[in-house]
């Protein structure tokens, strides 16, 4: 079994998981599950105390900016897919342990050791409407409850026929990808739009970054998605749930290219106060700021580029320089506390945050041309080409040239190179700014003994410093069309076709006009008909 059932995967996901499959008027694409989304999907379906341990599967690649967009065109390697087996060993042996049997097997079998069709039914049938994101077909039914079947004949444990068959399940690309069908759109003769149950799967990933919830299929089933006040129901739902803050955080990940802290490297020899414990606090501290800021205070996404609102633990206050209660002092809670650095602090916005400097550094130096490329690529959606292979980059590198002390002298002289000028003039200028932060966050003012310049101009705008450089990021319209371009790739898993644009300038300038609330703006595009659309590319 295990044989037959690696080498349909092999043939089924090396065959189809990049392009997808167009068979007469349906259309079949595939999407594959982050190592995140089958976490939280185990978690929805089996309960929180089903360990997933993912390690080793790969978080996959970034395309234009994200790795949503890469997890169109992911196929299963080898190594990955004997990966994925395991862990569904792992979780199907949880699922029937006689611990958690009688709370998620809806039936007991006449004997332990001997085939009970109709419970495994049972339980296969609810298992897979979950599982599957849509109900299994009476064939894949009997199908799965035969592999129960003949694994219980083999070893004469019902349970064990169930271990068999669920295994089976969890490494079916019905699982492991979001299979998305499109149909014909009777109202738009030109256009696929996605059926009812991959309707509901696109919403589900892309407010609360995992499978649809048992309401949500019930009205997948019923056809309410497919009416506008259907459809409005579930949107609402779904953003007034607590669960919207675990895809606002998925989705800023991906922006933020937070997979990058998987590779950190800091020197500790040389940054000792960056520990593993201040990494994971980092990361953290971002996405808490964000989801404080955007959910809790409904406040306008413009502002995170300058508020000085955040959450701090003794071990980030330490790398700011700033007073914080002593953990003993918060009662051995979690040791987060609400901090608001003063109007004269040079922390200001989330570039000055420790995640965006340490995660855009060398391991042992800073660099303003990868912190100007992130925010290049990453919140204004502008790409920065590679540098030519044969670069010498010896020059910016040696930092003990007394006649260069400071990087902004060394890119000076590195820029004289024509072949480099004109990406660096994109880069360098934000992220020289951002030099008065070393590689771990701490805040200087020199360099080798010598001053940092921090001017710049943005865009033809002059500043001084990095709290002037802020409110002209902030007031930039390219980071809101980012902003909107970004979430809307991030839901479809592709780019936007060119008819759809011009919805989508429109989107953003209506946003700035008002907020560009996170809500408002997830409401939007659920509510763009194009959302719901598929395209195979």
């Amino acid at each position: 079994m295990r044989r037959v059932s690696l080498i349909r995967m092999l043939l089924v996901c090396g065959l189809v998981g990049v392009a997808g499959l167009v068979g007469g008027a349906e259309e079949i694409s595939f999407v594959r599950l982050t190592p995140a989304q089958y976490q939280r999907a185990i978690h929805d379906i089996f309960g929180p105390s089903v360990a997933v341990d993912d390690r080793g599967v790969d978080s996959g690649v970034r395309e234009n900016g994200l790795l949503a967009l890469g997890a169109r065109k992911l196929t299963l390697t080898a190594a990955t897919l004997e990966r994925y087996e395991s862990l569904a060993r792992q979780v199907a042996t949880q699922v029937t342990d006689p611990r958690r049997r009688a709370t998620l097997i809806p039936c007991t079998p006449e004997n332990d050791s001997a085939v009970d069709d109709d419970c495994a039914a049972k339980f296969l049938t609810e298992a897979g409407r979950f599982l599957f994101r849509r109900p299994l077909s009476d064939s894949e039914i009997q199908s799965y409850v035969g592999m129960a079947h003949s694994a219980t004949e083999t070893i004469g444990d019902f349970d064990a026929g169930l271990r068999a068959a669920l295994v089976g399940m969890l490494v079916a690309p019905d699982f492991l990808f979001r299979v998305e069908r499109a149909e014909p759109d009777p109202d738009r003769l030109e256009k696929l739009r996605l059926d009812a149950y991959s309707r509901a799967s696109r919403l589900s990933f892309f407010l609360w970054d995992t499978t649809p919830d048992a309401e949500l299929l019930a009205a997948a089933q019923s056809g309410a998605l497919e009416s506008p006040e259907g459809l409005s129901q579930q949107v609402e739902r779904l953003l007034s749930s607590p669960r919207v803050e675990d895809g606002l955080r998925a989705f800023f990940s991906d922006m933020l290219g937070f997979d990058g802290f998987a590779t950190l490297s800091v020197d500790s020899s040389l940054f000792p106060k960056f520990t593993k414990n201040v990494e994971d606090e980092a990361r953290e501290q971002t996405l808490r700021t964000i989801a404080d800021h955007l959910l809790r205070r409904s406040g306008d996404y413009r502002d995170l580029f300058v508020t000085r609102d955040t959450f701090l633990t003794p071990s980030l206050a330490a790398l700011y320089g700033v007073p914080l209660p002593r953990v003993q002092e918060l009662g051995g809670a979690v040791p987060w506390v609400r901090y608001r650095f003063p109007d004269d602090d040079p922390h200001v916005g989330l570039l000055t945050q420790v995640s965006f400097l340490a995660l855009h550094s060398h391991p042992g130096s800073t660099s303003p041309t990868l912190r100007g490329k992130a925010l290049r690529e990453n919140l204004l959606c502008q790409r920065v080409p590679p540098p030519p292979g044969d670069v010498d980059f010896s020059l910016v590198q040696d930092t003990g040239n007394p006649a260069f002390k400071t990087v902004r002298q060394r890119l000076a002289v590195h820029r004289e190179n024509p072949t480099c000028a004109a990406c660096h003039r994109l880069t360098d200028p934000v992220g020289l700014t951002l030099e008065v932060f070393d590689v771990s966050g701490v805040y200087r003012t020199t360099e080798n003994g010598a001053p940092i310049d921090t001017t710049g101009t943005f865009r033809g705008t002059p500043y001084a410093s990095v709290t002037e450089l802020a409110p002209i990021l902030r007031d930039d319209p390219t980071a809101t069309s980012c902003l909107v371009n970004r979430a809307f790739s991030y839901g479809t898993a592709r780019l936007p076709a060119d008819e759809e644009f011009s919805w989508l300038v429109d989107t953003r300038s209506s946003l700035i006009e008002a907020s560009v609330g996170w809500r408002d703006l997830m409401r939007r595009i659920a509510h763009y008909p194009d959302f719901y659309t598929n395209r195979v590319e």
